[in-house]
């Protein structure tokens, strides 16, 4: 890999500066979420992730149900990806 490139990953989807250390951010993170992280086919920042989960958890009341919340909401990203 050249130098100017980075890791974005194949996505037109907007992208945004960091302003904090993302590895510290991801270590912060729950298991449940480092681990979904991990898996995730778009470039998450953690405190994103934080942020959709915790929201998804007050709507549902079930980390189950959450974690699948975040799953649509990374299914629909993926969607208007390809539609861009």
């Amino acid at each position: 890999m050249t130098k100017d490139r980075k890791n974005l990953g194949e996505t037109k989807l907007r992208k945004h500066r960091r302003t904090s250390d993302p590895m510290k951010e991801f270590d912060r993170l729950p298991k449940l979420l480092r681990e979904w992280l991990r898996g995730a086919s778009l470039p998450w920042a953690p405190k994103s992730v934080y942020r959709a989960y915790n929201k998804a958890l007050r709507q549902t009341g079930d980390s189950g149900l959450a974690l699948k919340k975040l799953e649509e909401l990374q299914q629909q990203k993926l969607f208007i990806d390809q539609k861009i």
